[in-house]
């Protein structure tokens, strides 16, 4: 079973390994043990999160 953990003003946290589709239907995947998935699409690596959105809250 897979574990999502939602944050206010902050990143979806997804246990991994996980593969995203993107809406262009493009997947990318992570193998990392818990990834942070951006939620206010502000990430430059989009769509993993990288705290961007502290910048900007």
């Amino acid at each position: 079973m897979r574990r999502v953990s939602l944050r206010r003003k902050g990143p979806m946290l997804v246990e991994g390994p996980v593969e995203v589709e993107l809406e262009d239907g493009a997947v990318v995947s992570s193998d990392r043990f818990r990834v942070a998935l951006c939620t206010c699409r502000r990430s430059r690596r989009y769509p993993w999160c990288d705290t961007s959105h502290r910048d900007r809250a």
